[in-house]
């Protein structure tokens, strides 16, 4: 039999597989030798890793060659010592070894960025490619490793040559039953593959690091593609609608908002008690700032002695979780005030405009409202979001979207106003200073202005001016450094403004570093730094209660006075009556962290309990009352109906 595989027609698709198989093989061995040290695998586990692994590769090899299994099916006798069949075999095979090796490079580089096999994040990836592959050129020598991938394939054409694989293919006279039953087989196996083997299926263990080993990047980003939005209500557990309203609005309702309609809303009137302040606002959300960066934190680098400076006389967060772990996700915590709701973050949905964001309260307000970003704003749809909500556009655009139908002014970054660029924008100081302008010219328009910055410079490829800081070596924190000497100069021209005195700052981050650990969502991977300056109050206010991104906003605006209405999922952490919980999770799980009692919710109605030690990270499996339980049902199902059903709309 192996002699009709291996020795006949099917020579160089079987031939194919051993090698793909055999290279995944030493792709996982490798991705578990880097992660050996994070996680405890037992023998037990390895061994899941690999026979689950081998299971998906099998199934990822089958999809490569399901055309080519076609193909030597129907192709007759006469022509497969034919030129033509020779051609199209060597170009076939050239290209899914091509595919092939280049995913397992992908793979790589993606684990060493996120610690996860290709996830929704790598479908977005795929779909804005200029950023991407100019990412890659100035992060990777990219010659050399193109150079790699076509040595690593002429090497398997020099082995399939010498192993007389090509020989068998042309020459086989293999009759067309026999034909059939092998590609029957093999094309029965590509059908049933998907229809019965998930990828959540690797996902039923603990260890996350084990989950991840057992899955094939190929697999995983065709399952991601599929699912980058989820329906909560045919997946997650429920409560019964009315029940879970209920729950949520008694959990935002305090002494100072009253709910302006009964059943299934969260719309309320908010008063504060305190003297109204209406200061000009400016955000700077800095791309992956984890709060274990800050010496605030405990870090001994000194890698930001701006932030620390500034963090001992203003409102500092000391306890703050980012929501997320992606940009478009702390942008939706840092905008709209909501849980995260499964699949992709809403700033990239349809049917995003015209919502009650924090934006929306600022022009209330009498404010303008502009959003400033130093790269190109079409990426993950941010000037769609952000131009349909209500603010102006300040970018580098250097590509457009077509079809974009925001009718907000936008303006483009100048290339006389940039020092430096990498891949995905503008440095921060350069950014930085097209705030200043707009500021410059909101002041002489004679209104206070909002403004929401989104920095780039701390993310790969880690590229920023030269001479600003010292640096031997541009890695991740030398990106800190640089972005930490831009925010202290940002301040100090901003204090030669005659705005400066009447401009709250906010200086908070989109989400960590790193979001990947032991753990499916690791808590001490979304913990963010968040200082207030410029304030009423002057000095240091440090606020140590448990809270999450969300809640910026509504402790903010108690701060400053405000009366205002809201449809925002987050708190003032100031109230008396606050009970400190955070929302956090991936594109796929729902973490509610109150106190130290931890809810995760999951795909298949899974609902999964934990006490919390963060003393060193861990999470123990642990009965929980069905109050929290249903606490953290309420908030992202809640959540979830409201966009969906148009609540959040103006």
């Amino acid at each position: 039999m192996l002699n009709k595989l291996f020795k006949g027609r099917y020579s160089s698709l079987f031939s194919f597989l051993l090698v793909f198989i055999f290279s995944s093989f030493l792709i996982r061995t490798v991705l578990l030798f880097i992660s050996i040290g994070k996680a405890d695998f037992t023998i037990l586990g390895v061994i899941q890793i690999y026979l689950l692994g081998f299971v998906y590769d099998l199934a990822v090899g089958l999809f490569l060659t399901g055309l080519y299994n076609l193909y030597l099916l129907f192709l007759p006798r006469k022509w497969a010592n034919s030129i033509a069949n020779k051609v199209l075999t060597y170009a076939g095979l050239f290209i899914i070894l091509l595919i092939s090796f280049f995913s397992f490079f992908a793979e790589l580089t993606f684990w060493q960025e996120f610690e996860s096999r290709f996830n929704f994040i790598a479908v977005d990836y795929l779909i804005y490619t200029t950023e991407v592959i100019n990412n890659i050129i100035e992060s990777y020598p990219l010659p050399l490793l193109i150079s790699g991938i076509l040595l690593l394939v002429v090497l398997v054409f020099w082995l399939f040559t010498k192993k007389k694989v090509f020989r068998y293919t042309f020459q086989s006279a293999m009759p067309f039953k026999q034909r059939i039953a092998i590609s029957g087989v093999l094309l029965l196996a590509t059908i049933i593959y998907p229809l019965v083997l998930s990828n959540s299926f690797a996902e039923s263990g603990t260890n996350r690091y084990q989950n991840e080993l057992s899955k094939a990047g190929i697999y995983s980003i065709f399952a991601a593609f599929k699912n980058n939005e989820l329906n909560y209500k045919d997946f997650y557990a429920l409560l019964p609608d009315d029940k879970a309203f209920a729950l949520m609005r008694k959990q935002l309702q305090d002494r100072h908002s009253a709910f302006v309609s009964t059943g299934h809303s969260i719309k309320r009137t908010v008063k504060s008690d305190k003297p109204l302040y209406k200061p000009n606002v400016i955000m700077i959300t800095v791309e992956s700032l984890s709060a274990d960066f800050l010496g605030h934190f405990g870090n001994t680098q000194h890698l930001t002695p701006v932030l620390d400076s500034l963090s001992q006389h203003n409102l500092v967060f000391n306890n703050m979780f980012a929501t997320g772990t992606r940009t478009v996700r702390g942008m939706e915590a840092l905008s709209l005030a909501i849980p995260p709701t499964p699949g992709s973050s809403i700033v990239r949905r349809s049917k995003n405009e015209n919502l009650c964001t924090v934006g929306y309260i600022f022009q209330q307000a009498g404010y303008t409202r502009t959003f400033y970003y130093g790269g190109d704003g079409y990426f993950d749809n941010m000037n769609e979001y952000f131009g349909s909500n209500g603010f102006d556009i300040t970018d580098r655009g250097r590509n457009i979207k077509v079809g974009e139908s925001y009718l907000t002014k936008r303006t483009i970054i100048q290339d006389k106003q940039v020092t430096f660029e990498n891949a995905w924008g503008i440095c921060d100081g350069d950014l930085f200073d097209a705030v200043i302008r707009g500021a410059d010219q909101d002041y002489q328009n004679g209104k206070p202005f909002y403004n929401f910055v989104m920095t780039t410079s701390n993310h790969r490829p880690f590229t920023f001016p030269d001479g600003k800081i010292e640096a031997k070596v541009k890695n991740r924190e030398a990106a800190v450094r640089y972005t930490d000497f831009a925010i202290g100069d940002f301040l100090k021209k901003m204090q030669k403004k005659a705005w400066f005195k009447n401009t709250v700052v906010i200086i908070v981050a989109d989400h960590c570093a790193a979001s990947a650990g032991k753990n499916e969502i690791d808590i001490s991977k979304y913990h963010i730094p968040c200082i207030v300056l410029n304030l009423p109050v002057k000095g240091k206010v440090a606020i140590d209660q448990l809270c999450s991104q969300i809640d910026l906003y509504p402790t903010l605006f108690d701060l400053l006075g405000w009366n205002y209405e809201s449809n925002l999922y987050g708190q003032n952490v100031l109230e008396p009556g606050y009970q400190p919980r955070a929302v956090l999770g991936t594109y796929q799980q729902l973490g509610y962290l109150k106190q130290d009692s931890l809810v995760i919710l999951g795909p298949q109605q899974k609902t999964e309990t934990f006490i919390y030690h963060r003393e060193n990270n861990e999470q123990v499996p642990n009965p929980l009352s069905r109050t929290v339980i249903e606490q953290a049902m309420a908030n992202y199902q809640t959540a979830y109906d409201l966009f969906k059903n148009g609540g959040l709309h103006q």
